[in-house]
């Protein structure tokens, strides 16, 4: 691996990354738009904390479907209209989650003596107000936005460039969706944790984004004088500098959020474990992707707009197109004009060489008289 990356920074291995940036538009396009779809289709599965309510932890012998079927049926029998249509989920091998619509004190003791009746030994009730998921809620879009728009800032300060700031942007709506997609497809609840989760990782895209973006601005740094390199080829290899760098750091931080995702879903089996570690590990691996595949290309796509950048363009293709043409001609010329060279022998070579007697014929001591 330290090979491979050596060659990629020296450029003798390249990935065509800009290049090929339609490609990889419409692939990302697909997936959005099947990320948006679950918006549309399944929706999101709202937590207590958000909708209000009461969120009942009974404890069993076993939390299995059948257990989970007798509490349902023991909310049922408290004759309370309000809590129909309960949402039942085990939590752990002992324990069962029961959230039901917003109820009166009196009627949550009505379902928690139910629940004890039906087998449960423990019951605890958390009692959450309508107003208190809107807060959640509205803190939460105005944490988003102030995120964003400090990242246009500091980008554009940073960089003193608004195509990158805007490259920066797109990669992050880019993660929000797919992440809010594949937590509407899964089923998974959506809790406080889980828009920690979605925080945390636009924090975690932007930092790969900006480590890209920096080595794209070190590459193409006097690049209006250059006349052997374009900036889309100058920007592709700053994608292949930092491409081993991206795929190692994304790794090393995919593991430990794979196992808080699999201890926090197969262990566990619900809690906020669970709801943070997916949105970490899907929104990770969406940011290394837009960070190699989407926000360098996009930015490229932007510059090549300028009327300076095309002008550098077509200097270095035309200088390249002379090149090629005087190397064609010079070939040519060579091959036609160029005389057989004539090898001549030396004085030396005709005057006869000394020659020794084989060992076996010579005499004892040396090369005196033979006795």
């Amino acid at each position: 691996m330290s090979t491979f990356g050596q060659h990629l920074y020296e450029g003798r291995v390249s990935f065509d990354f800009v290049g090929r940036r339609k490609l990889w538009y419409s692939i990302s396009a697909v997936i959005v738009v099947l990320a948006a779809l679950g918006f549309v289709v399944k929706g999101f599965n709202y937590g207590v904390e958000f909708k209000g309510g009461v969120e009942f932890t009974a404890k069993v012998q076993a939390a299995n479907s059948q257990t989970s079927d007798d509490m349902v049926q023991a909310v049922e029998d408290a004759d309370v209209p309000e809590a129909g249509d309960p949402t039942v989920q085990t939590s752990g091998s002992d324990t069962i989650r029961i959230q039901t619509r917003a109820l009166t004190q009196d009627q949550a003791t009505a379902v928690t003596q139910s629940l004890e009746k039906a087998g449960a030994s423990e019951v605890s009730q958390n009692l959450i107000g309508p107003t208190y998921g809107k807060q959640v809620a509205t803190k939460a879009l105005t944490g988003l936005i102030v995120f964003l728009v400090v990242v246009v800032i500091f980008i554009w300060v940073y960089f003193r460039e608004w195509r990158m700031s805007a490259g920066g942007i797109v990669a992050l709506a880019h993660d929000l969706i797919i992440t809010g997609g594949v937590y509407a497809w899964s089923g998974f609840e959506v809790t406080p944790a889980t828009v920690t989760g979605l925080l945390t990782i636009l924090g975690y895209s932007l930092y790969d984004t900006v480590v890209v973006f920096d080595k794209v601005r070190e590459n193409t740094k006097g690049i209006l004088s250059s006349t052997t390199k374009t900036y889309a080829e100058q920007a592709n290899l700053a994608v292949n500098q930092t491409l081993v760098r991206s795929i190692n750091t994304s790794i090393t931080a995919l593991l430990p959020v794979g196992a808080l995702l699999f201890v926090g879903a197969g262990v566990l089996g619900t809690g906020p474990l669970k709801d943070l570690a997916l949105a970490l590990f899907v929104g990770m691996a969406a940011g290394t992707y837009s960070s190699i595949f989407i926000a360098t290309p996009f930015v490229v796509q932007l510059k090549e707009r300028e009327p300076a950048i095309k002008a550098q363009t077509a200097r270095v293709m035309a200088r390249r197109a002379k090149e090629g043409e005087g190397l064609s001609v010079g070939s040519s010329t060579a091959t036609a004009v160029a005389p057989a060279r004539t090898v001549r022998t030396s004085g030396a070579a005709k005057r006869a060489q000394p020659s020794r007697k084989p060992r076996s014929q010579r005499g004892k001591g040396g090369s005196g008289p033979e006795r």
